[in-house]
């Protein structure tokens, strides 16, 4: 028998059963008992039968005019006669019997005490040295009722008390588990990236250290995990401003030099310091993505940060962006900061991979859909979904850092929402189109705060 996984199930069906056992060997114990008992009673029932009636059957058969003669005994009234008897003398012959007795149930005499036959349980006294012999039988069926009552008598309310029994357990055992159960669902609900203590002060003392490892083991990987991002961010912070520098010496050496190579090289030594401001930059995003506060106790209209980031982006890619905005304020507590990194990475995304001849759409709906698409090859299923780890690019030819759509999926993890990718977008054979549902409040919330 394969045990249930569940530990409250596990106990349960372990004292059920261990419980049922035991109760139903006590109760066999008892009938055993109980049986020896009934038969040390009916036998002395038995045996005092015999010793009062033989008496009075020496003093009737004595009286007699007439000896030999078998006389039966009158029924004064319907009854269960259980015991019946006969009176012999030492010749054999029938003087008495009981009304209901049948002389073939009575074996030939061989003395007084207890016998037993296929049927009857007997008990012989003699009187008058010997020739007065009484035999008195009671049938083995009346016994075996009996025992069969007893049995009855502790069986049946096992039937009741036993599933009674059970449900207690059940109950004593899931309240005895309900701290279990409440960590269970504190752990449940929690983010995977929430790394905050686990409240276990209600565990039983056998599961208190299990919670104590866990919050320890919580609180060394929100050490690991804040010392990696804030190395990341220290580190791209850090970079800015030599890269900056780098950058403004390099361009300065292509004015100033008159040699056409080391101008070109001075050219290389620019875009390479570019891209690596773009990876600092990059990875600036990444640890606010991973580590910031991106939810605000106050609301603000997404549309703003949308058409900032787009006209922002304009100025390096003139008419390339097609904005479709709502006509009614899309409230959000999104930190705008947050938006402003969403929209930037997936519109430079699209730049970056889609066709150089065609629009790139960007839109935001009332219920916080922001879907960017773009027209250009068709991107693999296989490559699709690995699109979102980090330095993973979609075509070797490009500048990108590989970074872009991971960050987007870090802050849309974050936000308790998901990062789409589609390709080819919808309605069409061909191109890519990134979508993410962002948070939005109440329409009651959204006219209070525009209003505002």
């Amino acid at each position: 028998m394969t045990m249930p996984r569940s530990l409250q199930m596990r106990l349960g069906v372990s004292l059920g059963i261990l419980l049922t056992l035991l109760w139903i060997a006590a109760a066999a114990v008892t009938a055993v008992m109980l049986r020896h008992e009934m038969d040390r009673i009916f036998d002395s029932s038995l045996q005092e039968a015999a010793q009062r009636l033989l008496p009075l059957a020496a003093v009737e058969i004595v009286g007699r005019e007439e000896e030999g003669v078998t006389q039966h005994l009158a029924d004064l009234r319907d009854h269960d006669e259980f015991l019946t008897y006969i009176v012999r003398d030492d010749e054999g012959r029938i003087l008495l019997q009981s009304h209901e007795a049948d002389p073939a149930i009575f074996p030939e005499w061989d003395g007084p005490g207890f016998r037993t036959t296929a049927t009857h349980r007997l008990y012989g006294e003699d009187a008058l040295q010997g020739t007065i012999r009484l035999t008195v039988a009671e049938p083995l069926a009346h016994r075996a009722a009996a025992a069969r009552d007893v049995w009855a008598g502790l069986g049946l309310p096992l039937l009741v008390f036993i599933p009674a029994a059970l449900l207690a357990i059940v109950l004593t055992v899931r309240s005895g588990l309900a701290p279990l159960r409440r960590y269970r669902d504190r752990l449940a609900a929690r983010s995977p990236r929430d790394l905050a203590p686990v409240a276990c002060d209600d565990l039983p003392v056998e599961a208190a250290p299990v919670g104590a490892a866990i919050n320890v083991l919580l609180a060394q990987l929100k050490s690991t995990f804040e010392a990696e991002r804030t190395f990341a961010a220290n580190a791209a912070h850090e970079l800015r401003t030599p890269l900056a520098g780098a950058i403004a010496q390099a361009q300065r050496i292509q004015v100033e030099t008159k040699d056409t190579g080391a101008g070109h090289r001075a050219a290389e030594v620019e875009a390479s310091l570019k891209r690596l401001a773009r990876i600092a930059e990059r990875l600036l995003q990444l640890a606010r993505a991973e580590g910031g506060r991106l939810r605000l106790d106050h609301l603000s209209d997404l549309r703003i940060t949308a058409r900032l980031v787009v006209d922002d982006i304009e100025r390096t890619a003139p008419n390339r962006i097609a904005l479709a905005l709502p006509e009614h304020p899309v409230m959000s507590d999104l930190d705008p900061d947050a938006f402003g990194i969403i929209g930037r990475n997936l519109i430079e995304n699209a730049l970056r991979h889609g066709a150089s001849d065609k629009p790139i759409e960007v839109s935001l709906s009332e219920d916080g859909t922001f879907r960017v698409a773009n027209d250009g090859p068709v991107v693999p299923a296989e490559a699709l979904g690995r699109l979102t780890r980090r330095f993973e690019r979609g075509a070797a030819k490009t500048e990108g850092s590989g970074l872009g759509l991971a960050i987007v999926a870090g802050i849309a993890d974050r936000i308790s929402s998901k990062l789409t990718l589609q390709s080819p977008r919808p309605g069409s054979s061909s191109g890519f189109e990134a979508i993410v549902v962002l948070p939005i409040a109440s329409r009651t919330l959204s006219e209070a705060a525009s209003a505002r």
